[in-house]
């Protein structure tokens, strides 16, 4: 199943998840696209990357600029979306609604909004994968936004799924990730938090970016899975 002259695209791939998607995209002998909001963050990246590997500049919040980034892009085979905002939970109560549709705004509008730009371009043999979290399983005070965002999201790919078929459409659901999202965490306070979620496995640790990259090379190269929520979450959701 290797990837030599496929084309990867991955909107979020200037760090953490999508970066590492990247990089096994690459791996396994893919022409990969990084896109991000960050032209600085892209040309970071793309030092991770093997020559050949390009960037673009894109924020999923701006329907035009999607547009006019992938008309650039011809009959790309595979689209990931790890797009995310950083997301501090917040009970509804205290958000006025603005603020709650911003939850929204990248990590569903923005994946519908490149989906739907993808539509026509993408390879019939090709596949597009999402990412969700077990939030929309198992939700916290304060993360009802999220809940619903993840179970959209969900709700996409299954749809899609039917739509666009024989493109194939899944999404990972992603567990607690060890992710440059965390950085901004004074060092000791993420330690801890980070032992608390390894507690709250099976496997008693947290998850890795090169993970979940693992499950998106997997959802592109398997031709015969479409429709799939794959969970990787070393089995959080079924502790207690």
């Amino acid at each position: 199943m290797n990837m030599d002259g496929q084309h990867v695209f991955v909107v979020g791939g200037s760090s953490g998840m999508g970066l590492a998607t990247a990089q096994a995209a690459a791996l396994e002998g893919a022409n990969v696209t990084i896109a991000s909001r960050s032209s600085e963050r892209i040309d970071a990246a793309l030092r991770e990357l093997p020559d050949g590997c390009t960037g673009a500049v894109l924020d999923v919040r701006d329907d035009a600029q999607v547009g006019a980034v992938l008309e650039r892009f011809e009959k790309p085979d595979h689209l990931v979306f790890t797009a995310g905002d950083e997301f501090t939970p917040r009970p509804l109560a205290e958000l006025d609604l603005q603020d709650a549709r911003a939850v929204l705004d990248v990590r569903f509008w923005g994946a519908v909004t490149v989906v739907k730009h993808a539509l026509g371009r993408l390879r019939p043999t090709g596949s597009i994968s999402l990412t969700t979290g077990t939030v929309g399983q198992r939700p916290r005070p304060g993360a009802a936004l999220a809940a619903a965002g993840a179970g959209a999201a969900e709700g996409l790919v299954r749809g899609l799924a039917v739509e666009l078929a024989p493109v194939r459409v899944n999404a990972v659901r992603a567990g607690a990730v060890k992710t440059p999202m965390w950085d901004g965490i004074p060092a000791s306070q993420r330690d801890a938090m980070f032992a608390q979620l390894a507690q709250a496995t099976l496997v008693g640790a947290v998850g890795e970016p090169e993970q979940i990259a693992m499950a998106h090379l997997y959802l592109m190269q398997n031709d015969f899975v479409t429709g799939t929520i794959l969970d990787v979450n070393g089995g959080a959701l079924l502790t207690s």
